[in-house]
């Protein structure tokens, strides 16, 4: 008669990763939770500047970090659209309680669809980061081009989204942590030339081309 071993560390291992997923759910959900309003209350009251490094970038740093550690790509799509909506949601309902007009106008409803679809973008960006080959590399160009595209947007006179007190120190830092950010997402010094390489090139491109496109979108249309 046979019989059948059961090895009873594979499966304290499938509920190890199961559990993970959970928790890296639930840490996505409340993320967003968490941002959103803070996000709304922090461009109200605090100084400008603090409001503009929070708008958007504090979204994009969650939609980074939850694309970054998920489990595989499908679970990077889920938890990045959980946290990109939970965010979007949470500060539209702070804004509505304030009394802010929420969502008045079509074409702000269009924004919002399309802030969600930048945000899940660029968590999947962040999750093929993980790979050590060019798929690799063009991902963190990609992510890098983005923030610091946006920042020129904002920081360069005569551009649609241009503020000049953006200029210089909220730019700056933007900048310097954009790039600190390429740096940081690849694995050796051959990886991080050319993320850098091909971010400068895409930043320049997406910046001439697409601040227009951007307009409305970022920050958050709340």
């Amino acid at each position: 008669m046979d019989t059948t071993t059961l090895d009873y560390g594979d499966y304290a291992e499938y509920d190890r990763r199961q559990r993970n997923i959970e928790h890296h759910l639930l840490a996505a959900f409340l993320g967003g939770l968490a941002v959103g309003p803070m996000g709304v209350l922090v461009t109200g009251e605090a100084p400008g500047w603090l409001g503009q490094i929070y708008d958007p970038y504090v979204y994009f740093a969650l939609t980074l970090a939850v694309g970054a550690t998920a489990s595989g790509f499908g679970w990077a799509l889920v938890t990045t659209f959980l946290a990109g909506l939970s965010t979007l949601v949470s500060a539209m309902g702070t804004s509505a309680l304030l009394g802010d007009d929420v969502l008045g106008a079509a074409g702000e409803a269009a924004g919002a669809n399309w802030t969600l679809v930048l945000l899940v973008c660029l968590g999947l960006a962040a999750h093929v980061t993980r790979r050590d080959d060019v798929c690799g590399d063009v991902a963190a160009a990609a992510v890098g081009a983005a923030l610091i595209a946006d920042v020129a947007g904002r920081a360069v006179p005569g551009l649609v989204e241009s503020d000049g007190s953006f200029w210089p120190y909220p730019a700056a830092v933007i900048g310097l942590l954009s790039v600190a950010l390429v740096l940081g997402l690849r694995r050796n010094a051959w990886g991080r030339v050319r993320a850098l390489a091909m971010s400068a090139v895409l930043s320049t491109l997406l910046a001439a081309g697409l601040t227009g496109s951007l307009a409305g979108l970022l920050p958050l249309p709340v």
